[in-house]
C-alpha cells in the first residue's frame, strides 16, 4: 500500500509541474504546433536508402546461395526460386507443374514416407512450402538454429529425391479438380485469369489447367517435369538467420553436394505481343460486373520506359484515391466499389492495363468512364505535382521492402532471377526520380490507347447497358471444358 502512494503521489506532482511549465513557458509564437497540421503537411526529413549487400555463395555444382546473418533470434529461414513454372506445362497436360510441386510436399521422399516426413517436420516446429506460378517456383522454410543440420537434410530430400507416392498423387489431382469446380465461386480469380487467357492467345502464358487437361496426366508426367527442372544450377537459394558462413556452407554441401546438374533448359520464348483488342464478356448470373482492360508494356529490362511506367500506372489508377481512375469512377461517380489501374512487369515486357468492380447496369458506363480518363491522360493531363507526388510515395515504399535480412534477400535473389543488372535495386530510387513529364506523356501516347486494348467483362451478358459508343458490343466467349 505505500508503495502504491509513493507512486501516486510521484504521478500527482511530475503531473503539476508540467502544467505549471506549459502555463511558464508557452509554446513558442513562431513555431509550427504539428499537432494541428494535417499527416500530410508534416514535415519529415527524407529517407535515404543504403542496401545491405548479401553474400553470393556458389557450390560447386552451380548451386547459388544469397547470405545474410541475423543473430536476433535463434532461427533461419530458406526461400527460393526454381527457374521453372506453369508456362513450361506440357499442351494438353496443363496443370502438371503445379502438381508437381504440390506432390513433391505431401508426397514423401526416396527415404522417408509422406506420414514420416510431416511427423518429424511437425517435431522440429519446422515450416515447409512450395508453390508454383506461372514463371517460377517459390520454395519457403524455416527451421531453430538447432535443428537447421537435420531440418536442410529432409528439405534437400524433399528437393531432390521426391517420391510422388500414388495416393498422394491421387489426392492432389482431386483437390485441384475440385479448385477448378471452384473457380466460378470466385469471380475476381476467374475473371484475371480469363482476361490473361484473353491477351495471351496462342502462347503459353495463356494456356491454364482444365478439367480435361488434368484428366490427361499421369503420375509420371510429374516425375519427368521433376527431373527436368530440379538441379542445383536451377536454383536460388536465400538464407538468412543464426547461422555463420561457415556453418552455411558446410551444412548445404553435406545435403546438396551429390546434386548433379543436368541439360541446358531451352527458355519459354517470350509473347508474340500481338493481341486482338476488341470488348469481350464472359457471362456469369450475377448482379455485378467485373471490369479487366489491358495492353502490353515495357518490361523491367527496358530501363527508362520501365521506370516512367510505374510511375505513369501509379498516377492512372494503382496510387490510391489521389490517382486519377479512382477518382474519377469511385470517388466522383460512385460508379465503383473497386478501381485503378496495374502495371505487371515482367524482364522483357509487361502488362499495363485498368480494372473496375460494379454493378451490372453501370458497366459500359464505367467502361466508358475509364477509357475517358485514359484519354486525358495520353491528352498530356498528368501534372508535375501529380508526378513529384508519385515520386515520393513509389520510392518510400519501396525502401520499405527492405525491412528485414529476408526481404532484403527475396529482392536480391529474383533480381538474380529476373536478369536484371547488378546495381538494378541500388539505383531504383535515382531512376525513378529521374523520370520527367515528357517520359511520362510519351508512354501514356504508346500504351494508354484504348484501341489496342483487350476488355474483359465478367457478369450478365444479356442486361448490360448501353455504350454511348453504338460501336461498342461485347463479343461473348465461353470457358473452356
Amino acid at each position: 500500500m505505500e508503495k502504491a502512494k509513493i507512486q501516486q503521489a510521484i504521478g500527482t506532482f511530475l503531473s503539476w509541474f508540467f502544467l505549471m511549465m506549459a502555463a511558464f513557458f508557452p509554446w513558442p509564437a513562431s513555431a509550427v504546433d504539428f499537432r494541428s497540421l494535417p499527416p500530410d503537411k508534416i514535415y519529415f526529413p527524407p529517407l535515404t536508402f543504403d542496401l545491405v549487400e548479401p553474400q553470393r555463395l556458389v557450390l560447386d555444382n552451380g548451386l547459388v546461395i544469397y547470405f545474410l546473418e541475423d543473430h536476433e533470434l535463434p532461427l533461419i529461414n530458406i526461400r527460393a526460386l526454381v527457374k521453372t513454372g506453369t508456362i513450361y506445362d506440357p499442351v494438353g497436360k496443363e496443370g502438371v507443374a503445379e502438381l508437381t510441386a504440390a506432390v513433391m510436399r505431401t508426397g514423401g521422399t526416396k527415404s522417408a514416407k509422406s506420414d514420416e516426413v510431416d511427423g518429424f517436420l511437425d517435431f522440429l516446429a519446422a515450416h515447409a512450402a512450395i508453390s508454383m506460378s506461372r514463371d517460377s517456383c517459390q520454395i519457403n522454410f524455416s527451421i531453430a538454429k538447432n535443428d537447421f543440420g537435420e531440418g536442410l537434410e529432409i528439405l534437400s530430400q524433399i528437393l531432390m529425391q521426391p517420391a510422388f507416392e500414388p495416393q498422394k498423387y491421387d489426392l492432389a489431382v482431386e483437390l485441384k479438380k475440385e479448385d477448378l469446380r471452384r473457380l466460378k465461386d470466385n469471380p475476381q480469380r476467374l475473371a484475371f485469369r480469363e482476361f490473361n487467357r484473353l491477351i495471351y492467345q496462342g502462347d503459353p502464358w495463356g494456356r491454364f489447367s482444365t478439367q480435361t487437361s488434368i484428366a490427361n496426366i499421369v503420375r509420371e508426367d510429374l516425375i519427368s517435369f521433376h527431373s527436368r527442372f530440379f538441379r542445383p544450377d536451377n536454383i536460388i537459394f536465400a538464407v538468412s538467420g543464426d547461422v555463420s558462413r561457415v556453418q552455411l556452407i558446410e551444412k548445404f554441401r553435406l545435403s546438396f553436394g551429390a546434386w548433379q546438374k543436368g541439360e541446358k533448359i531451352e527458355p519459354v520464348p517470350m509473347p508474340h505481343l500481338k493481341t486482338a483488342p476488341g470488348v469481350y464478356c464472359l457471362h456469369k448470373d450475377m448482379p455485378q460486373s467485373i471490369i479487366i482492360t489491358g495492353q502490353f508494356a515495357p518490361g523491367k529490362n527496358d530501363s527508362t520506359d520501365y521506370f516512367a511506367s510505374t510511375l505513369l500506372d501509379f498516377v492512372t489508377g494503382s496510387g490510391g484515391f489521389a490517382s486519377k481512375i479512382v477518382g474519377a469512377v469511385r470517388s466522383s461517380r460512385g460508379l465503383a466499389y473497386s478501381a485503378g489501374s496495374y502495371y505487371r512487369a515482367r524482364p522483357d515486357f509487361g502488362v499495363l492495363g485498368a480494372y473496375a468492380f460494379t454493378k451490372t447496369v453501370s458497366t459500359m458506363k464505367t467502361m466508358g468512364l475509364i477509357h475517358t480518363v485514359l484519354d486525358e491522360v495520353r491528352r498530356g493531363a498528368v501534372t508535375e505535382e501529380e508526378l513529384a507526388w508519385a515520386k515520393r510515395s513509389i520510392n518510400n515504399g519501396f525502401i520499405f521492402s527492405f525491412t528485414t535480412p529476408d526481404s532484403i534477400l527475396w529482392q536480391q535473389i529474383n533480381n538474380e532471377y529476373d536478369r536484371l543488372p547488378a546495381d538494378f535495386l541500388v539505383s531504383y530510387c535515382n531512376k525513378i526520380s529521374s523520370v520527367n513529364i515528357i517520359d511520362i506523356n510519351r508512354m501514356a501516347a504508346k500504351y494508354l490507347d484504348k484501341k489496342n486494348n483487350v476488355v474483359l467483362i465478367l457478369g450478365d451478358c444479356g442486361n448490360l447497358d448501353e455504350s454511348e459508343d453504338k460501336t461498342t458490343r461485347p463479343v461473348l466467349i465461353t470457358l473452356p471444358d
